[in-house]
C-alpha cells in the first residue's frame, strides 16, 4: 500500500458516485424493454448475461428448490444463520417504528408510521453470492411490518446459490425470482406478468443495478445508491498491524474498485501495516482482486493529530469506519460522516457484516454525508395527523386566514372563515 502524508492525500480522498455514460445507456435500454415487454424481456436478458434460460414455470424459485438448498448447505451454516437472524431482527425491532401523537389545548398533532405494502430486495450473486445480504435486506423490512417481500437474485445457468436460498427460506421469504442486474430492478419497479411491482427497492449491486435504481427512483422508493465497498481505519500506536492489514483486505477482496484506507498518527505503524498487507495478500484466494484494490484505490495516510485523522474520515465519509485506537469512545463525537462505525480492536468489520445486528447495507462513495444505513425507516412512511377542536380553531383561525390571504389564496382563507362565521352566529 502507498503511504501518503496528510498534505498530499487529496487524490485519495476524492471519490463520488460516477455516472458512466456507456453503462447508463445500456441501463435505459434494459429498463425500457422490461417496461414494454415484461417477463419476455427479463428472460432474454437473463439468457444473455447469466446464461440462464427461463420460462414462467422456472422463473420463481419453487418449494422443491428451497428444500434442496437447505439440504445442500452444512447444518452448521444453518445454526450460525439462525443466530445471526435472531440478532439482526431483534436489533431492528428494538430500534422500531413509533407513532408520535400529542394533544395540547385542543390541538392534536403528530404522525403515525405505516409500512409500505411491497418491498423488493436485491441480493447480489456475481463474484461472490452474498447470502448475508438476504438477512440485511429482508429483516429490516420484516421489522417494519412489510407484508409482501420479494427477493430477486442472479442465477447462474438456472441455479441460485443454495446459501442464498437457505437464507431466504429461514428469513421467511417465499417469493424469490431468478434475475439480476438492471432487468431485475426494472421488474421490481414496473412489475411484470410474474414479478409484482414493489413500493420500495433495497439492496446493493453492481454499477448497472445502481444506475437502474437511480433511474426508477420517483416511481418507487429506493434505499440508497451503493457503489463499491469501502473501509477506512483510524489506527494509533496501540493497533496491531496484522489486524489492521486483515481488516483492509476484508474489504479489498470484494471488488477491484473497492477502497481501503488507513489513517494513522504513527508513521512507523504505517510501514508495518504496508508490509503486513503484502504478506497477507499472497495468501488470499482472491489475491488478484484484493491487490488491484489496494494498489489502485487504497493507501495509508499519516496524520498529525487524531483530530486531523477524524477530519480526513469525515471528508471521505466511508461506508465502514473502524476506530482502532486506545480510546475509540473519545473519537466518536468527532465523527460526522460514516455508514457504520466499528469501535476498538476486537470489532473488525465482518462482525457487522454478518452477525452483530446493525445492517451492512451502507452508503458508499461519500454518500454517507446524506444517505443512512438501511433500516426499517426505509420501508415505512410517516403520515401526519392533525385534529383541532372547535375552540382551537376559533383561537387560531384569524392567524390562519391572515397567512392564507398573504399568499393570495382566498379559498384557503374562506375554508376557515366560513367556520368562524358559523361559530359567531351560533354561539
Amino acid at each position: 500500500m502507498k503511504i501518503y502524508s496528510a498534505g498530499n492525500c487529496a487524490g485519495l480522498i476524492a471519490r463520488t458516485f460516477n455516472e458512466r455514460a456507456k453503462e447508463l445507456a445500456a441501463v435505459k435500454e434494459i429498463l425500457a424493454a422490461v417496461r414494454e415487454r415484461g417477463d419476455e424481456a427479463v428472460f432474454a436478458y437473463e439468457e444473455k448475461f447469466d446464461r440462464t434460460v427461463l420460462t414462467r414455470e422456472t422463473f420463481r424459485v419453487t418449494e422443491e428448490e428451497f428444500a434442496a438448498a437447505e439440504r445442500a448447505v452444512e447444518p452448521e451454516f444453518l445454526v450460525s444463520l439462525k443466530k445471526a437472524i435472531d440478532n439482526i431482527y431483534a436489533y431492528h425491532v428494538r430500534v422500531g417504528r413509533r407513532d408520535t401523537v400529542e394533544t395540547k389545548d385542543g390541538r392534536t398533532t403528530g404522525y403515525v408510521v405505516r409500512a409500505v405494502d411491497r418491498a423488493g430486495i436485491y441480493v447480489p450473486g456475481g463474484t461472490a453470492p452474498l447470502s448475508s445480504s438476504v438477512l440485511m435486506g429482508v429483516l429490516p423490512a420484516k421489522a417494519a411490518g412489510v407484508q409482501h417481500i420479494v427477493v430477486v437474485t442472479p442465477a447462474k445457468e438456472g441455479k441460485v446459490s443454495p446459501y442464498t436460498l437457505a437464507a431466504a427460506k429461514v428469513c421467511g421469504v417465499t417469493e424469490v425470482y431468478k434475475c439480476g442486474g438492471a432487468q431485475a430492478i426494472a421488474a421490481l419497479a414496473y412489475g411484470t406478468e410474474s414479478v409484482p411491482k414493489a413500493d420500495v427497492i433495497a439492496g446493493p449491486g453492481n454499477i448497472y443495478v445502481t444506475l437502474a435504481k437511480k433511474e426508477v427512483y420517483g416511481q418507487v422508493g429506493i434505499d440508497m445508491l451503493a457503489g463499491p465497498s469501502e473501509i477506512l481505519i483510524i489506527a494509533d500506536g496501540t493497533a496491531d498491524p496484522a489486524y489492521v492489514a486483515a481488516d483492509v483486505l476484508s474489504q479489498a477482496e470484494h471488488d477491484v474498485l473497492a477502497r481501503a484506507i488507513v489513517v494513522t498518527t504513527d508513521a512507523s505503524l504505517a510501514g508495518k501495516i504496508a508490509a503486513e498487507v503484502e504478506t497477507q495478500l499472497k495468501k488470499l484466494p482472491r489475491e488478484r482482486i484484493a491487490r488491484s484494490s489496494v494498489e489502485n484505490g487504497g493507501g495509508i495516510i499519516v496524520a498529525d493529530t487524531p483530530e486531523q485523522a477524524c477530519d480526513i474520515a469525515n471528508a471521505i465519509a466511508p461506508e465502514h469506519l473502524e476506530l482502532y485506537v486506545a480510546d475509540p469512545a473519545a473519537l466518536l463525537p468527532l465523527i460526522r460522516n460514516a455508514g457504520a462505525v466499528f469501535m476498538g480492536g476486537y470489532t473488525p468489520e465482518p462482525v457487522g457484516d454478518y452477525f452483530a445486528g446493525p445492517d451492512h447495507i451502507l452508503p458508499t462513495s461519500g454518500s454517507a454525508k446524506f444517505f443512512q444505513v438501511l433500516n426499517e425507516d426505509v420501508f415505512t412512511r410517516k403520515m401526519s395527523v392533525i385534529s383541532y377542536t372547535r375552540e382551537a380553531l376559533r383561537a387560531d383561525g384569524a392567524d390562519i386566514i391572515r397567512l392564507a390571504k398573504s399568499e393570495g389564496l382566498d379559498a384557503h382563507a374562506n375554508a376557515v372563515a366560513i367556520r368562524l362565521k358559523d361559530m359567531e352566529e351560533n354561539k
